[in-house]
Parts: structure tokens; C-alpha cells; sequence
């Protein structure tokens, strides 16, 4: 199945590209089995965008995880229990690796034994069927399709459908999940899903939905790009409650999160991928106070260096506004320095809730004016470069001043940045050479001049017609020639004339 690997590759961002083949090098060299699973597959086929790397692995993932940290990636969470490894790759690309695993229940509704398996056994123990489809990496299988429980049927009709009855009695956080998945895809519940789901509702299942597993989905619900949507479902059928009962009350912010979600179309047309994570979760709780909001994160099972860091994100992007519009920062390069090191969930920030328009407009041209003309950078370094100097400290200083300029609005012509160029670079334009001067013709060599129609001689080539002005010429030894002959023929003429009139008197 070669089409989708291809697929896949096609669709893969360059750091992504680079992570899938050192986690398949990795797997390779340690013996292990891997395969891509879950959202990631599931959205390669809807055509969504790839967010994440979910990678499932016959072994051990903590293995290729510290390998991978000798890399430059970084560990978010480990689960040793489970086996699950979240993993920043390097390239700031997302995902995860886990175990493949087998989860047995001795009674629906009890906490099941994991057992350690095959990649089959994992897809079929999943919640959702669009979610049971993985891609083999292995060199001898490189690029099938395992789909053990027809997830691929399920999305051509556009259907959410649970795997099993007990789908919800075994773990009721899927009662959210669903309408997850259903209101970001457009999807419908398949209909016998729909009776699971409303039978569990009916037994009051939701209100036995842990914390953590609720803090799980509402963590998922601020990554997603359409959080609005899933969270008014969540509301509709009540189970915002199970999240946190002050939330239910007071209801998520939907104009702030209306505002953050208008942000990242901008940005993603500005050509910038943001992950608004932690200030989508501000936004989720803008209605409540600062004492319900850490409530609402402590109790849905989040850190306490998480919960500091997105209460405190508010003030730390109040800092960062006030020394970007600060004197320092006045001049368009400094500016620019500033916000290309600031995180992008902080410009989003600033341009979905700052009020100061002095912030904004840098914001704004630093996304629109600054950042495209940081893409022509290496246009004025091969200009500069085709001047002949060579590549270096200087050059690379030269080529940054220049940049500066240009964001002050010098420079925008080829023939302005020249110039300024061979000023900063010290490189003088080169004289034009003068043109040859003609040999002058010998003096055996006539100089004859055809005659026109009306008689009057016109000029040989190189040679001026008599009487012609030729500026810069008078003393050139042609010249002189010939108006000693000149000279000579006028003054035979009047003598000639002189003896003819003496005759006619005698």
C-alpha cells in the first residue's frame, strides 16, 4: 500500500518528515515493531491537518523515547504504567509513542489488566473505530493499511462508532470524547453508538467521569481548532459539569474564544502555526475568577507548574507588550528581534485581547511587512556577494544592516540596495572604460564622398561633410588639411575672377 505512504509523506511538515524517519531508524536498530496510529491516521485520510505523530510500538517506547531526548527532543509526560511517552520531537513537532497493549476487563465497568500485544490486538481494544487504523513502517511492510475494524467505512459515511456495548461503561470520559470527535470532524453518532451513549446518560455514567479524565478532554478540547463547537455540545447534553460544576454555571467565554480562534486564521494566513493551547484555556475560563480558575485546573488533574503557568501567562504577556512599545524598542529591527524570540501563543495573545496600539501595529507589520521582508534576505546576500565580497563576519553584518534598512523602508529597489551595498561594504564602482579613439586617415587615402540626389556630397563614414561642426575636432590633422585646401581653392577662385575683370576693362 504504497499510495498511502506517499500520502503521508506528501502531508508531512519537513521536522514531522524528519521525526517519523528517526523513530523508524530507531525501531529498526532496536528490533521493535512501529507503526503510526490513531488521529494521526485518521486525519491523513479525512484530509485534516496532521497535529500530531501518534507512533505505536511492539516494545518498549521509553527506549526509543531517551534515545530520541539524546537528539534534542523533549519528554512531556511519561506514563510508566502505561507505557506512553509524550514527546516534543526535535523541530518542535508533537506526538507521542506507546506500547502496543491488550486491556482486559474482567467485569464491564472495572479497571482492566494491561497486558503487552500485538499491534492488532491494540487497534481492536480502542474506543472508536476511525480511530482503530494504523500505517506499518516496517521495512518489510512499509506503508500497509491495517484496519481491523473497517474505521475507514465508518469515515467515508462520516460516522463516530464505538467498537464495543460496553464502550462507555469501561471508561465513561468516551461519553465526551464522542461529541468530540463528532463536532470537530462534522460527523454524525452512528445510530447504535447513539443508544450506547443515551443508555450510559440514562445511568448517569457522566457523573462518574474522573477528574483526570476529564481534565484530559479539556486539555484536547483547547488544542482543538473549533473549541466553541465541541464545547456547546458538551452543554447541550450536560456534560459540561462533569468537567467542573462552576464552568456549567458561569458557561466558557465564547467571544474570547471567538476572538483567539479569528487570531489563528490570521496567523495561519500570515503563514505562522500556532498552538494557542494555553491561552485558549484562559479563554475557555474567562468568566471565571482567578480562585475558580486555578480550582477548575487543580481538580481536572493539572501540575502545579501548569496551573502557575497559565494563570500567570496574562501578566507575563503584559510584560513582554509594555517593553515592546518601551524606547528600546523603537527602532523596526529591535522590534523585530523582540517579537521573532517571543512565543507565538503570546502574539496571538496580544492581538486578540491588548487594547494598545502602539503593541498592535509592531504586531502587525512585524506578520505582514517585516517577516516578508526577512524571505528576501538571501536575495541581498547574493547581491552583495555578486559585488565581490566574500562571505564572512562582515558579510554576514553587512547583510543584516541592510535588513534594517529595508524594515525603515531604504533599500526597496535593486539599484538602491547596490548602492547602499558598495557604501557598507567599502567597494567602489569601477570606472567605465573610455572608448578608442579612431586613427586618423593617411595622407595618400582620398576622401571621397558620394554625391546625393540634389548634388550636395554627403559625408564618409567617419569623415564629417564639409562645412559639418565637429565638436572637439578643430585641431585634428584631418580637420586642418582640409581647410588648407580650402583655403587654396578660395583663394584661386578670386584671382581668377580678379584676371577676368582686369580683361574685360582693357
Amino acid at each position: 500500500m504504497p499510495d498511502y505512504m506517499f500520502l503521508l509523506e506528501s502531508r508531512l511538515s519537513p521536522e514531522q518528515r524528519a521525526a517519523m524517519m528517526r523513530v523508524q531508524e530507531l525501531s529498526a536498530a532496536m528490533g521493535f515493531n512501529v507503526y503510526l496510529t490513531g488521529g494521526t491516521v485518521r486525519d491523513l485520510v479525512t484530509g485534516a491537518s496532521l497535529r500530531d505523530l501518534d507512533f505505536t510500538v511492539e516494545g518498549n517506547p521509553s527506549k526509543i523515547a531517551r534515545e530520541l531526548e539524546k537528539g534534542g527532543a523533549k519528554i512531556l509526560a511519561e506514563d510508566e504504567k502505561y507505557r506512553q511517552v509524550e514527546i516534543l520531537f526535535a523541530g518542535d513537532a508533537d506526538g507521542s509513542i506507546s506500547a502496543a497493549r491488550d486491556d482486559h476487563y474482567v467485569r464491564p465497568g472495572t479497571r482492566p489488566e494491561i497486558r503487552w500485544s500485538t499491534i492488532m490486538e491494540d487497534l481492536r481494544r480502542r474506543d472508536f473505530s476511525l480511530n482503530a487504523i494504523a500505517i506499518s513502517l516496517n521495512p518489510a511492510s512499509r506503508g500497509l493499511l491495517l484496519d481491523p475494524t473497517n474505521g475507514l467505512s465508518d469515515i467515508e459515511r462520516a460516522e463516530v462508532r464505538a467498537l464495543t456495548i460496553h464502550s462507555f461503561t469501561n471508561q465513561p470520559a468516551r461519553l465526551l470524547r464522542v461529541l468530540r470527535f463528532a463536532a470537530r470532524m462534522g460527523f454524525k453518532v452512528e445510530a447504535r453508538t447513539q443508544e450506547w451513549f443515551d443508555l450510559a446518560i440514562e445511568r448517569d455514567l457522566h457523573h462518574t467521569i474522573t477528574p483526570e479524565d476529564a481534565g484530559s478532554e479539556l486539555r484536547a478540547v483547547a488544542r482543538e481548532e473549533r473549541p466553541a463547537v465541541v464545547l456547546k455540545e458538551w452543554e447541550e447534553h450536560d456534560l459540561l459539569e462533569a468537567v467542573h460544576p462552576g464552568l456549567a454555571k458561569r458557561h466558557p467565554d465564547y467571544e474570547a474564544i471567538s476572538r483567539l480562534m479569528k487570531v489563528r486564521e490570521d496567523l495561519f494566513t500570515a503563514g505562522v502555526r500556532p498552538k494557542l493551547a494555553t491561552p485558549m484555556m484562559l479563554a475557555i475560563l474567562g468568566k471565571l475568577k482567578d480562585r475558580e480558575q486555578g480550582s477548575v485546573l487543580s481538580k481536572a488533574g493539572f501540575k502545579s507548574a501548569e496551573v502557575d503557568a497559565i494563570l500567570g501567562f496574562e501578566k507575563e504577556v503584559q510584560a513582554d507588550q509594555k517593553e515592546l512599545t518601551g524606547k528600546k524598542l523603537n527602532a523596526p529591527i529591535d522590534a523585530y528581534k523582540f517579537l521573532e524570540k517571543l512565543p507565538v501563543e503570546k502574539v496571538a495573545y496580544i492581538l486578540a485581547e491588548s487594547n494598545n496600539s502602539g503593541a498592535l501595529s509592531k504586531v502587525r507589520a512585524y506578520l505582514h511587512k517585516w517577516r516578508p521582508i526577512r524571505s528576501g534576505v538571501p536575495l541581498v546576500a547574493s547581491e552583495l556577494e555578486a559585488l565581490g565580497l566574500e562571505r564572512g563576519a562582515k558579510f554576514d553584518a553587512i547583510v543584516e544592516q541592510v535588513f534594517g534598512m529595508q524594515l525603515a523602508g531604504r533599500g526597496k529597489t535593486p539599484e538602491e540596495r547596490v548602492k547602499i551595498l558598495r557604501k557598507l561594504s567599502g567597494i567602489k564602482e569601477q570606472p567605465k572604460k573610455k572608448e578608442k579613439e579612431k586613427k586618423p586617415a593617411k595622407s595618400g587615402e582620398k576622401q571621397a564622398a558620394p554625391a546625393t540626389s540634389g548634388g550636395t556630397p554627403a559625408a564618409e563614414k567617419g569623415t564629417p561633410a564639409k562645412g559639418a561642426h565637429v565638436p572637439g575636432q578643430k585641431n585634428h590633422p584631418v580637420m586642418l588639411k582640409q581647410a588648407a585646401k580650402h583655403k587654396a581653392a578660395s583663394e584661386q577662385a578670386k584671382h581668377a575672377t580678379s584676371g577676368k575683370k582686369t580683361s574685360t576693362r582693357r
